[in-house]
């Protein structure tokens, strides 16, 4: 682990004599990229710098233990070294975690797809509700999202919504949400108050930028037709929605939220390129497909990442077992509790794989 960390200090020393190159400077792209390195990294060379602070000084401690030294000064030592003992052990584990390898997205913006799914008219409504939750949700953490797709319906809920969510380490909070979302209460319309099972999905991908992939012009073929409103009603007289149709994958996007066909011609393109990478990021079309069943689901009721019960006020995470009582605030958008359980989870398990690793 100390070789690593020492790997990690030399690079920090590196990154931050070169982005004071004027060379690097005059390069705004490459100086970008460094400077973000060089944050990623900060923590990690400072906690390094204090953890061997706290040893050398346990250490001299140690020796001094070793002298003759009347029992007041005695005492005030072994006190010292059992305080810098704590504080190394915690400073260790801080630093294990520290080195697990990142997943690359974290720092991305996301595009978040909400789906009806099982249920009818209360899926649809709970698709709203949902969407309701990122909202505050994001609000609390200082992000802005952006509906660049939406499909509502009669009863008030979506049939689809998809939300652009931009801000700082948006992929890393907001990656757990993928999947089958459950609620169980009852539904305004059941006249005998019994309680209804409905299913939402939710799918997160992180925005890519062209550093990422690069779609060939040729492989997309652009349709525009007139945006239509409820009931038909044409939204306006020109042809300003659009549909891209990723001829090698198959995948299609359709926008019309924006008047201006540039302006939708922008947004499908950010929704097409998310969705391209997600699909090519498998080694095989059929990886693909059980990846996105396995994150997305079909929507039934008996597949679900977590369910949200109304009767009891109680949302009950079941891939790390956390129950809360306190749906109320969980739907006003404080989600900290389960992201936060969820991270720990995560970290705790690619920890394990590591220790595995070295053994």
């Amino acid at each position: 682990m100390f070789d690593k960390l020492q790997s990690v200090s030399d690079r920090y020393e590196e990154v931050n004599e070169l982005i004071s190159d004027p060379e690097v400077i005059s390069d705004t792209k490459r100086f970008m990229k460094l400077s973000k390195e060089e944050g990623n990294l900060r923590e990690t060379v400072e906690t390094y710098k204090k953890y061997r602070e706290v040893t050398e000084s346990l250490n001299d401690d140690q020796e001094m233990l070793k002298e003759k030294l009347d029992d007041d000064m005695n005492e005030m030592v072994k006190a010292e070294i059992s305080d810098l003992e704590e504080q190394k052990t915690e400073l260790e584990e801080k630093l294990k975690i520290m080195l697990i390898p990142k997943d690359p997205n974290d720092d991305k913006n996301i595009i978040m797809e909400i789906h009806g799914a099982a249920g009818g008219d209360e899926a649809s409504l709970f698709a709203g509700d949902l969407y309701n939750m990122y909202v505050k949700y994001a609000e609390t953490q200082g992000w802005q999202v952006q509906v660049i797709d939406e499909v509502p319906t009669e009863v008030g809920g979506f049939k689809q919504i998809v939300l652009m969510i931009t801000g700082d380490n948006v992929y890393s909070k907001l990656k757990f949400e993928n999947g089958a979302h459950r609620v169980q209460r009852v539904p305004e319309t059941e006249s005998a108050g019994r309680v209804h099972t409905s299913t939402a999905t939710v799918g997160v991908m992180p925005e890519e930028e062209d550093v990422d992939i690069t779609i060939d012009p040729s492989d997309i073929r652009t349709d525009v037709y007139r945006s239509s409103g409820a009931g038909g009603q044409h939204i306006n007289k020109t042809s300003s929605a659009v549909r891209m149709t990723h001829l090698p994958t198959g995948i299609v996007v359709a926008m019309q939220d924006e008047r201006s066909q540039q302006q939708n011609r922008v947004k499908a393109m950010n929704v097409l390129k998310a969705r391209v990478y997600d699909y090519y990021k498998q080694k095989e079309e059929d990886q693909y497909n059980a990846q996105r069943k396995s994150a997305v689901g079909t929507g039934d009721r008996s597949e679900r990442i977590r369910t949200y019960n109304y009767p009891q006020n109680r949302v009950t995470d079941h891939r790390i077992g956390l129950t809360l009582n306190k749906l109320d605030k969980v739907m006003a958008g404080d989600l900290g509790e389960i992201i936060d359980a969820l991270i720990v989870s995560d970290q705790a398990e690619k920890m394990e794989h590591l220790n595995d690793n070295e053994a």
